[in-house]
């Protein structure tokens, strides 16, 4: 059996400032990732990434998602180069198409947000690989463009989706799938068949994030955070109790074809740093050992 990378979601129901130490703590744990989120209109996932990077050495860490209405193809190429020079190997851009009622909100909705997602992933890969990029599409349009500080090794391109066109896009244009947070083992395995059905081929991933708890409180902690995320307790998402019930619930989502898993904690996490160091110093051992 592979062993998932095992990382930790910084939700933005938490505030920007006590990123600094959920980063560090992760990085001391031995958590492997820590996957920043771009919801609207909480924190940017850019920035959020950048100052963890800043705070770390060895940590990988993820944007999921940025949403390619709110970002121009030109700007997202040059922000993403700059921090992959700067930390090379340990950044996972993701892009997606964005929550239409949020982008709707902001003022950049589009009629199809699938034509978007395809034009900009296209022209942002070209763009990392350091080509001088000229096309004129529906949404995305540039003219001569070259970044002058390219990546100098290639930067791995997540795409985002739920929906079946979403998710064969994803296998077709991405090197990987970040899935929503709220999902059960057999929703990750139907996501990453329909992905691989898209094209995807040999080293694909495929990132998950698991609601979980531990302490005397924890089922009902979790049954209480799941509706927020449009589910229903008792349908199997998420995870309660001690490091094996946290390892075993990690393992059947690896098993449905999940590379990385990202735990989530509670919004009402009453130890966030101490709930980290329970990860890597106990869960992540169990989940090597399997």
């Amino acid at each position: 059996m592979t062993t998932p990378r095992l990382g930790i979601a910084y939700v933005p129901t938490h505030a920007p400032e006590t990123l600094r130490r959920l980063a560090t703590t992760a990085e001391e744990a031995g958590l492997d990732d820590l996957w920043v989120w771009e919801d609207c209109f909480k924190q940017s996932g850019l920035a959020s990434a950048a100052a963890a990077l800043a705070w770390t050495d060895r940590l990988r860490v993820g944007i999921g998602l940025m949403p390619a209405p709110l970002r121009s193809t030109a700007v997202t190429a040059m922000e993403v180069a700059t921090l992959a020079r700067t930390f090379p190997g340990r950044l996972v851009p993701g892009v997606g198409h964005g929550v239409q009622d949020w982008m709707g909100q902001a003022g950049v909705r589009v009629a199809s947000p699938l034509t978007l997602l395809r034009e900009h992933t296209t022209a942002l890969r070209r763009l990392l690989a350091g080509e001088e990029v000229t096309t004129s599409g529906r949404y995305v349009t540039l003219d001569r463009v070259r970044l002058d500080w390219p990546p100098t090794e290639p930067v791995p391109l997540w795409l985002g989706g739920v929906g079946p066109r979403s998710l064969a896009l994803a296998g077709e244009l991405g090197d990987g799938l970040i899935l929503a947070n709220a999902l059960t083992p057999d929703d990750v395995r139907g996501a990453a068949e329909a992905a691989r059905g898209g094209g995807a081929g040999e080293g694909f991933d495929v990132h998950a994030t698991l609601i979980a708890a531990t302490g005397p409180d924890a089922q009902e902690r979790v049954d209480r955070e799941v509706p927020l995320w449009g589910r229903e307790p008792g349908q199997g998402v998420g995870a309660a109790g001690d490091a094996q019930s946290l390892a075993t619930a990690v393992g059947a989502l690896a098993d449905a074809g999940a590379t990385a898993v990202a735990i989530q904690p509670t919004a009402d996490e009453p130890d966030l740093e101490g709930f980290v160091r329970f990860l890597g110093r106990e869960v992540a051992p169990l989940l090597s050992a399997r």
